[in-house]
């Protein structure tokens, strides 16, 4: 157990995350159940979830779950991500916030998240809207904490000055991506976190599924994600050659330690002192039982430094497939529309 940041709350090592439950993953509902009943009986007591994961039934499963053991979790779910195709039906407003959570609270069958979390930034909203009206979800008993996921350090910090200039309620927690191909958060986000006294809850400590081993050349599935996102998941793509090659460097290593690659890549992400909790996001039974077969793995200070050589640290290996910079991601933000481009022009 650890302390989430400076909320008072324990958390474990391990978060258990339900992106793979439902129609996105595995939709024997029976299995997931025994497997959150099976998690929670190997010591997590966290799980993390999001309205958006298989619209709703992730939640939905985990509420099914949960039935009988709720006071004794410390369950996170998410808002922000488009839920319907009525334009108001997502982002970080006031209007969708104070809506929204009462069908988390319905699909969880609760009637408290402990951690509530801003699932990504929200360009077109203002962050005193969307503090201002997490502060009274606290304020009504919904919500314990506050958090935010994907948020990059300019918007962390922006989140405390806000709550302190406004009087709302602190942001506690973050959820960035960190893994050891996604190490660019060493920089300033994992910094800032221990600077504001924020819990971190990680995920993707996997990378998508490159850290087991699953991508490389000539073993991949060619009609799986690689053919999908082959520039996320083809080795053969130009720009996962050093994915590839960190892959070979890596498995060579954990046979050196002897234990497996996802064992690694995990006790890798949980020595960072930064961070509080890694989510682990298994589709079965049988992952959900390696993983947690690995959780007191332990590595020295010459096995992360051997690391350090094969994954410099602060890179992103390859392209990391994040979402938080939206000033990047979203053309609408980083050009000037066609009627504006006409009005410069002439």
């Amino acid at each position: 157990m650890r302390m989430l940041g400076q909320t008072g709350m324990s958390v474990s090592a391990y978060c258990l995350g339900t992106m793979m439950f439902g129609t996105a993953g595995n939709t024997n509902r029976a299995e997931i159940v025994a497997m959150i009943q099976y998690a929670l009986d190997s010591g997590i007591n966290c799980i993390d979830t999001a309205d958006v994961y298989s619209r709703g039934e992730s939640e939905e499963i985990v509420g099914e779950a949960l039935r009988g053991r709720r006071e004794n979790v410390v369950l996170a779910t998410k808002v922000s991500g488009k839920m319907a195709e009525d334009p108001n039906s997502r982002g970080g407003s006031r209007r969708w916030l104070i809506r929204e959570i009462e069908s988390s609270l319905r699909r969880l069958r609760t009637d408290y998240i402990d951690i509530y979390q801003v699932h990504r930034p929200d360009p077109y909203c203002d962050l005193d809207e969307t503090l201002s009206a997490m502060s009274d979800l606290v304020h009504a008993g919904k919500v314990r904490v506050v958090g935010t996921s994907g948020f990059p350090p300019e918007s962390i910090v922006e989140a405390q000055w806000i709550a302190e200039k406004r009087g709302h309620v602190r942001v506690r927690c973050e959820q960035p991506q960190y893994s050891l191909f996604c190490r660019s958060v060493e920089l300033a986000v994992l910094p800032t976190c221990a600077r504001y006294g924020l819990g971190v809850i990680t995920y993707s400590p996997l990378a998508g599924g490159w850290l087991t081993g699953r991508y490389r050349k000539g073993a991949f599935d060619c009609d799986g994600r690689a053919a999908k996102q082959p520039r996320l998941y083809d080795p053969r793509h130009p720009s996962n050659s050093g994915r590839t090659a960190a892959v070979e460097d890596l498995l060579a290593l954990s046979e050196e330690v002897g234990c497996s690659l996802p064992h690694l890549a995990l006790a890798f992400v949980m020595a960072h002192p930064f961070v509080t909790s890694a989510i682990v996001g298994p589709r079965t039974m049988e992952q959900l039982r390696d993983i947690l077969s690995g959780a007191r793995l332990g590595l020295s200070d010459a096995i992360l430094d051997r690391i350090d050589e094969i994954v410099p640290p602060g890179q992103d290996l390859g392209p990391s497939g994040r979402t938080s910079a939206f000033g990047h991601t979203d053309a609408g933000l980083r050009r000037r529309s066609p009627t504006q481009r006409r009005a410069t022009l002439s």
